[in-house]
């Protein structure tokens, strides 16, 4: 288990983020099409997931925003958004904000995501949903860099993030 916090309250998630220098572990999430996508989709690419609560609040939709904005510099990188939300949710937001270049991803549907990440949240008020963190996968699949943020409602450290495929 991991710890983040609510406010003031600690939360626990289902396990800790895959060990940097790890594999990546395989997953298998719904796109705004409700097409299924996979790890595989994106083999040879840097990937960077922005994994969050809810784009329906709003330091999760900040920081799409912010990933959006620095996702149209990145070369060979794909930015994977990630939460339980309904694709449809993310298709109003993304339209209604005019993103895109990032992926948005849903794990409604499987729900394995959250296990495998480690980042489901056991208890607290967003108990079953996801918890703010940040999954860095190289071009090889390897995870390069991991952020469990230490408060759910704080911005995720884009910059490191970003260093991580440079």
């Amino acid at each position: 288990m991991a710890q983040t916090k609510l406010g003031a309250t600690a939360v626990n998630t289902i396990s800790m983020l895959p060990a940097t220098g790890t594999v990546a572990p395989d997953f298998t999430l719904v796109g705004n099409d409700l097409k299924e996508v996979t790890l595989r989709d994106f083999a040879g690419k840097n990937i960077v997931m922005n994994i969050f609560p809810s784009i329906d609040t709003g330091v999760c939709a900040m920081s799409v925003r912010e990933f959006n904005k620095r996702a149209a510099g990145l070369t060979n990188t794909v930015v994977l958004c990630i939460a339980k939300d309904l694709p449809f949710a993310f298709k109003r937001f993304c339209a209604a904000e005019g993103i895109s270049n990032v992926i948005t991803l849903s794990d409604f549907r499987h729900l394995g995501f959250a296990t495998a990440y480690g980042v489901e949240m056991v208890d607290g008020a967003m108990v079953g949903l996801l918890a703010r963190a940040i999954v860095v996968i190289d071009k090889n699949g390897l995870v390069k860099y991991t952020e469990l943020v230490p408060t759910i409602g704080q911005e995720p450290d884009y910059n490191g993030a970003l260093k991580a495929i440079q």
